[in-house]
This record gives C-alpha cells, sequence and structure tokens, in this order.
C-alpha cells in the first residue's frame, strides 16, 4: 500500500437514505481519507446488495416487488450464456457496467467527487458482493444454491470480475488509489453443516477476484460481519481484513501467528468497533474509544504492536447502516472519522 500511517476512518456499504445528493456530501466532508460509495436498497430495491451486481447475468430473473433474484433453468439458458461469454471474451467491460438504477449512490459520489478538492484523500473505496455468499444466496427456481451450479456459477465469477473492473475505471475518475472491499457475509456460516464448502474453493473463488482487483492497480479487501476461520480469508491472498470489532471480536483473536503474519506483510486490518446495532443511538467517542484500545490491548498480549496495529488500520461501522436511521447512520460515520482522528493523535501516526 501506498501510505502505512493510516489509521483512517471509512465505511462499509449500505445507509438508510433514499437519496444520495445529501449523504454523499457527508461521505466526502467527513471521511476525507478514504471516502467510499454508498448503497441505497430504501431508494430501491435494485440496489439490494445481490441485486446491484447482478445486472447482465444470464437465466436471471429479478422480482421486484419482493426484492429477490433467482436463476431459471427451466428453459434453454445457453443462448443467453453464449451472448454473456462472447462480451466477456472481448473484455467488454461497458457491457457490464453498474446502472445507474442499480447504484445511484455510486454515480452521485462519482460525480460529486470529481468537482471537489479532497484534500488528505489517500483512497477511494469500493465494493462488490463476493462471489461465494452470491453463490450460496441465489438458487435456481428449485431453490438450488446457484454455487452447485457449474456453468452459471462460472457466469457469477466471469460477472463479478468484469464489475470490478469497470468499478475500477468508473472510480479511477476521482482517484489513482483504489480499495476494493469484497463482502462475504455468508462465511460467518463456513464449516457449519448447512453449506458444503471447501477451505479451497474459497481461497480459489475469491482469491480469483482479489487477483483481478490487483492486476488492475489496486488494493482487494474482503469483509465478512460474523465468526469466521480468518485463516482462510488471509490465504486468499488479501490485504485488507474487515471484521465486526464489536460483537465478535474475540473470533479473530483467535489467530494471533497470522495476523502477526499478516500485518508484518502490510496487511490492514479494518475494525468494525462503531456499532451497527440500536447501540448506536446512545454511545460515544470515548466509549468506543476505551472499547478499542482494551481489543488493541487483548492483541498485544499474544505478541502484537498496539502501534503497528493502528499504523495498519481503518476504522469502519461493523457492518452496513441500511436497517438504522438516517440520523443514527450518520452518527456511526462521523464516529469512525473521530475515532480514527483521537487515535491517531494519541499515538502520533501522520501520513
Amino acid at each position: 500500500m501506498a501510505d502505512l500511517n493510516l489509521c483512517s476512518a471509512s465505511i462499509v456499504g449500505s445507509f438508510p437514505h433514499t437519496s444520495s445528493k445529501q449523504l454523499c456530501e457527508s461521505i466526502l466532508a467527513n471521511l476525507q481519507e478514504i471516502p467510499a460509495w454508498p448503497q441505497l436498497p430504501n431508494r430501491n430495491p435494485m440496489e439490494n446488495m445481490y441485486i446491484q451486481f447482478s445486472e447482465k447475468l444470464p437465466a436471471l430473473v429479478i422480482n421486484k416487488e419482493k426484492q429477490r433474484i433467482h436463476f431459471d433453468t427451466s428453459g434453454d439458458i445457453y443462448p443467453a450464456l453464449e451472448k454473456f461469454y462472447t462480451h466477456f471474451l472481448e473484455s467488454d467491460i461497458e457491457y457490464f457496467r453498474i446502472s445507474p438504477e442499480y447504484a445511484e449512490g455510486l454515480y452521485t459520489f462519482t460525480e460529486l467527487a470529481c468537482k471537489s478538492e479532497l484534500n488528505g484523500l489517500k483512497y477511494v473505496k469500493g465494493h462488490i458482493t463476493g462471489p461465494i455468499s452470491f453463490g450460496l444466496t441465489i438458487t435456481d427456481e428449485n431453490k438450488r444454491a446457484i454455487l452447485y451450479h457449474d456453468e452459471l456459477f462460472d457466469a457469477v465469477m466471469k460477472n463479478c470480475i468484469m464489475k470490478v473492473r469497470w468499478q475500477i475505471k468508473m472510480l479511477k475518475q476521482i482517484h489513482s488509489s483504489i480499495i476494493i472491499m469484497i463482502d462475504e457475509p455468508y462465511l460467518s456460516a463456513f464449516g457449519s453443516g448447512y453449506i458444503s464448502l471447501s477451505r479451497e474453493q474459497v481461497v480459489r473463488h475469491i482469491g480469483t477476484i482479489i487477483d483481478t482487483i490487483q492486476d488492475e492497480g489496486c488494493i482487494a479487501g474482503v469483509h465478512c460481519c460474523g465468526n469466521t476461520d480468518w485463516s482462510i480469508l488471509i490465504d486468499t491472498g488479501t490485504r485488507i481484513l474487515n471484521f465486526d470489532a464489536d460483537c465478535y471480536f474475540q473470533g479473530i483473536t483467535l489467530y494471533p501467528a497470522q495476523l502477526k503474519k499478516f500485518v508484518q506483510n502490510n496487511g490492514i486490518l479494518a475494525w468494525g468497533i462503531i456499532p451497527t446495532t440500536e447501540r448506536i443511538a446512545f454511545v460515544d467517542q470515548d466509549e468506543i474509544i476505551g472499547d478499542f484500545e482494551e481489543k488493541l490491548t487483548q492483541l498485544e498480549r499474544k505478541g502484537l504492536s498496539k502501534r503497528e496495529l493502528l499504523q495498519h488500520s481503518i476504522v469502519t461501522p461493523s457492518c452496513g447502516l441500511g436497517t438504522r436511521t438516517e440520523e443514527d447512520s450518520e452518527k456511526a460515520m462521523i464516529l469512525a472519522a473521530k475515532v480514527a482522528g483521537i487515535l491517531k493523535e494519541n499515538y502520533s501516526i501522520h501520513g
């Protein structure tokens, strides 16, 4: 990464707002080092985290009323697959664009950012729903997860690749240094008896998207908002681990050796330390800083340096904020910026 004296703040993804302009102005004003574009599922169901990145997938059926999508394999899917692969093989990035209907926040954010001075900007952050979560959540008409349909899941992978490439091109209008986070909430179920998924599959599929991001000269991260086997995600080659440090911190403390090596290799820990539960309504910055300090001390006892951890840290809300009120969601964003700023001063981290 270009600048390892981080201790910066950012956001995760969704907000409850139905209008993007005021929110994007607030994001750019408060997150001056690592701003990110917001998902607005309350504005349009097409901004649901799974629907948002599904555009152009073959054999896909969208039910706007129920805010659901599924693949219909009952007919001949091969003409649609052929069209899809023709555009993929031609590297037709514009064909795989994310339309404004699916991501108003992305377009408003980019337009406003390009008109702003953005003093102190280090990175611009984007995101995409990861292939594992998409493949296990979205099914065919028989409720079979599309991860287990070889041909259509290959299309899901390639769609993800092209959406990433297009998004990077879009965000590079703002700044040359880009972070793309891969959202993988379903990995909190990894290892349970409910899903058939190997370690090798997780590493290979997520690693493919990470390679795509890195091949574009950008930084890749993975976000999981629950407990998971963090050593697997480290093995994918990700540069950023975004974890829920508010509710699930103890899970990541089980991997001290892997975390120490990860940080020493310039990996970044994105601490989801800002609550996204009802607690956000009454929590304050002092309480969060005290909680953060105590958790840093726990990792210090396991052989990691507090200062080094903070130099390799981003402060974020624990998850998306789409289920909170507009007031509380903006409070969470502002708290992330304040907490990062105070810790940066307390530990004399400048860069």
